[in-house]
């Protein structure tokens, strides 16, 4: 059973995220039009789950498939769409879990969603607070549960991503 764990910003995400970001690059080549670091960690200030999210955008999912082979040699699990339709997902670490990579195709909108997230968060320190003290409050309260944690997280995520979507438009 896998412990719910939010903690402070640590100011050494960025560099694991460069590390990996150097690591996948060299997988995915010129078939990756962008690779973002997104989540929590990748907001500065923001208390999150110790993991480094990533999100990889391709000009064809299918194309994704081909690497499963080279993301386990380097540590990952594929987990295939895992409950996301058109999207790859890896996961690195085990149970205790470092890194996660979504693999998404460019266009698709789960590419926005994530990215005016991290976006909004950023410039919206009032925002990220309120969202990093729900995090650390429902880790608190539901240490070993990690389904009641997401559960409790989901209405703010929802008005935020809301918020999110409608200011990245307009910048």
């Amino acid at each position: 059973m896998r412990k719910v764990e939010v903690t402070p910003y640590n100011d050494k995400w960025a560099s694991m995220f460069k590390v990996e970001w150097e690591r996948l690059q060299q997988i995915f080549g010129s078939v990756a039009l962008n690779i973002h670091h997104i989540g929590s960690t990748a907001v500065l200030g923001l208390s999150a789950k110790p993991v480094i999210d990533i999100l990889i955008e391709v000009k064809n999912i299918t194309i994704a498939d081909s690497f499963n082979k080279d993301m386990e040699e380097l540590g990952y699990e594929v987990k295939g769409e895992n409950g996301i339709e058109g999207r790859r997902y890896f996961q690195k670490g085990g149970s205790n879990r470092t890194h996660h990579v979504h693999v998404f195709q460019h266009g698709s909108p789960d590419v926005e969603r994530h990215v005016a997230f991290r976006d909004f968060l950023r410039v919206h320190p009032d925002e990220a607070a309120r969202y990093g003290q729900l995090k650390e409050t429902l880790a608190s309260r539901f240490p070993y549960d990690m389904a009641a944690y997401i559960d409790g997280k989901n209405d703010l995520v929802l008005e935020i991503e809301k918020k999110a979507l409608e200011w990245y438009r307009m910048v």
